[in-house]
């Protein structure tokens, strides 16, 4: 038996594709999603075409602690959390603006906003990601989770697949992965 050689050059290039999908865990369009330090769970878009994370936050204000920036917000999620939230600012990024939300006369094409750090847990992987604050209430999902953090995961993303992760279960003392 004769191998066809351009059938077995196509094998062979895309095989080292497959074997790192094998490495990925398998992540549904939307996963249950855990906020360490805020004590919350929450139902997350997983989104590859977005860049950055962003959690659903109102009364976003920045400050100085010690010389350093924080930033207090409260989650715009619903009214059971009416506490204020501090956590260290990480940057302030800046996200394109969409067509719709571009205003000729203001001439920014961008919005700036505070990123912080947060430990979140999807089915058993805990990781640290960078969150921008933005109120995302007119959105179905508080948490949007962009491609920089879906690499964080190791994640394989199939749309035709929700909650595949299941409810939130990482140890309390596991080691954020880098």
């Amino acid at each position: 038996m004769r191998l066809k050689p351009f059938p077995t050059f196509l094998y062979f290039l895309f095989l080292p594709g497959v074997a790192a999908a094998g490495e990925k865990t398998v992540y549904g369009l939307n996963e249950y999603a855990s906020l360490n330090g805020i004590d919350l769970e929450v139902a997350a878009k997983l989104d590859t075409g977005a860049k950055t994370a962003s959690l659903s936050a109102r009364d976003i204000k920045r400050f100085k602690r010690n010389g350093e920036s924080w930033v207090r917000f409260y989650l715009a999620i619903d009214a059971a959390h009416s506490h204020p939230i501090e956590r260290p600012l990480a940057r302030v990024s800046k996200i394109k603006r969409r067509a719709g939300d571009y205003d000729p006369e203001e001439g920014k094409k961008y919005t700036a906003r505070p990123v912080i750090e947060l430990d979140i847990c999807m089915g058993t992987a805990l990781r640290s990601i960078e969150v921008n604050l933005t109120d995302r209430s007119a959105f179905q999902y508080p948490l949007l989770i962009g491609s920089e953090a879906l690499k964080r995961f190791d994640a394989l993303v199939d749309p035709s697949l929700k909650y595949a992760a299941g409810k939130p279960a990482c140890a309390t003392d596991a080691h954020t992965a880098e």
